[in-house]
């Protein structure tokens, strides 16, 4: 008997190491904090991802930039982060010099780090572009007559610190703006989104993906010199707990597969930078 006994427990340890009967935690599972603006393509390419790999499980958390890496730096779990412009990347890396993270901050595993997107900001109208704007000029000129009403972002967010610094370009004050009652702020670029595709503004500053995925009107869309470039930076963070599986996802978010669906919705893939 001592014989098949032996046998029987050697049977059962395979089982367990090798077929998974004991219990396991999930396998795969990757967190990605993304800017909210990533969204709705996000979401697609996570769903073709999963279908590609059986037993991986991707946990998106989409928010403002400011916000996630806020919550990053309080202790949340976060595999793979990704935001709209690189000054929140920069606060988590301690690469960076003493300026763009003073703290000292040190999330970010400096060799996954990529530039992995770039939009364009956009001004964006409601159905039938009540007020005809058609130009940023128009939009300086409406505020600083007092007969626009404009959503942006706030002073936290990539897409309202893009704003500011249009503001800036054509010598327009934010605090005279919203003294003015000329000035409605949304907490992300959806939010902002969001009161432009119901009327609820004349207008409205976003990315460009943003008014493609909500079917709104572009207006215009800002140049270089007027806001500088709109650059999405990505890392897996040193306190990654699926490093290797946030490292592959990365990798697929960088494939030619990938490119063409962000392409497709006004990103501009940046494998080369």
């Amino acid at each position: 008997m001592k014989p098949l006994v032996s046998v029987l427990l050697v049977l059962a340890l395979l089982c367990f190491l090798f077929t998974g009967c004991g219990p396991k935690e999930p396998a795969g599972e990757i967190t990605v904090f993304a800017a909210a603006s990533l969204t709705e393509t996000l979401t697609e390419l996570g769903s073709r991802y999963e279908a590609a790999h059986p037993g991986v499980k991707l946990i998106f958390n989409f928010e403002s930039s400011g916000k996630l890496a806020d919550q990053i730096l309080a202790g949340a779990d976060c595999d793979l982060f990704l935001s709209a412009a690189p000054k929140q990347m920069n606060l988590l890396d301690a690469a960076q010099d003493e300026e763009k993270n003073p703290e000292r901050n040190d999330f970010v595993d400096g060799t996954t780090r990529v530039d992995l997107l770039e939009n364009k900001v956009a001004l964006a109208v409601p159905a039938g572009n009540p007020k005809n704007v058609n130009s940023f000029e128009d939009l300086a000129k409406g505020l600083r007559e007092g007969t626009l009403l404009l959503a942006m972002g706030g002073e936290g967010v990539p897409v309202g610190q893009y704003t500011q610094k249009l503001f800036a370009y054509f010598g327009l004050d934010e605090a005279a703006l919203a003294e003015a009652g000329v000035l409605s702020y949304g907490e992300n670029v959806k939010a902002v989104t969001t009161q432009v595709r119901e009327g609820l503004v004349d207008c409205g500053v976003i990315y460009q993906t943003d008014a493609h995925s909500a079917g709104l009107t572009v207006a215009d869309t800002a140049a270089e010199e007027m806001c500088g470039r709109v650059v999405y930076p990505a890392a897996v963070l040193k306190t990654a707990k699926s490093p290797e599986a946030a490292r592959d996802f990365l990798a697929y978010l960088r494939s030619p597969e990938a490119g063409e669906l962000f392409a497709s919705v006004g990103f501009t893939p940046l494998r080369g930078e």
